[in-house]
């Protein structure tokens, strides 16, 4: 796997952004798909609705979040391992909406990524 980096919807895409993926379960509201500019949607890898709601971008059940999000990246192999054939040999932008860059399931679906590939 080459570089992953991360990036939000509503951001400009830029030349060196490589493959972009969007990594919602939702289409991010108000974006159009010209703007967007995703090359693919792989809505299969994003927390399921439950998780999503449960979160609700509370900062104070982040580390719970990352572990629960983590267990249903380990349940879903199909769509993870297609993700990563992907990712491979290119740089690729995941694409997200959180306005959080600090609390979001993309960098937590990065970190995986990166971590099952040692």
């Amino acid at each position: 796997m080459a570089e992953i980096r991360l990036k939000r919807a509503y951001e400009e895409p830029a030349s060196d952004d490589g493959l972009r993926i969007l990594v919602e379960r939702l289409w991010p509201r108000g974006l159009t798909r010209e703007r967007a500019g995703v090359d693919h949607w792989v809505k299969e890898v994003a927390p399921s609705t439950e998780l999503r709601r449960w979160f609700n971008h509370d900062p104070a059940r982040w580390g719970e979040f990352q572990k629960r999000y983590r267990a249903e990246l380990r349940q879903n192999k199909d769509a993870v391992e297609e993700l990563r054939q992907r990712c491979r040999g290119q740089t690729v932008t995941l694409v997200y909406a959180a306005r959080d860059e600090m609390h979001n399931a993309a960098l937590v679906l990065k970190n995986y990524l990166e971590e099952s590939e040692h």
